[in-house]
């Protein structure tokens, strides 16, 4: 766990507290069912709408995701925005929250 030191004193963030704050379960069924044979490609183009030519057994190469999604200029789509969230979101899990020896991957689930 993490606790944060705060002026007034320390505070650890619980399971509990993300279901409280975000909506989300916790308990109970699987959520994102099994993608043992799942057709990368085309979960990746679903996800992020551009499809990488090598992906890793569901792994997608960092460097692709960030030269294929820039910053957004003044003029998107609520699509693009979708997609550029989509792709902070996996690189952000990769880069800071779930970090691996290679930094180089970040798996599509």
């Amino acid at each position: 766990t993490h606790t944060f030191h705060l002026p007034y004193g320390e505070c650890t963030i619980t399971l509990e507290d993300v279901q409280l704050q975000l909506g989300l379960l916790v308990d109970g069924p699987i959520l994102t069912g099994s993608v043992q044979s799942a057709d990368w490609g085309v979960i990746c183009y679903y996800i992020l709408g551009a499809i990488l030519n090598n992906i890793y057994g569901g792994r997608i190469e960092m460097g692709w995701l960030r030269d294929t999604f820039p910053e957004l200029g003044d003029v998107s789509t609520e699509v693009e925005r979708i997609r550029y969230a989509r792709a902070y979101i996996l690189e952000i899990i990769e880069g800071y929250l779930m970090l691996d020896l290679s930094r180089n991957l970040v798996h599509l689930r």
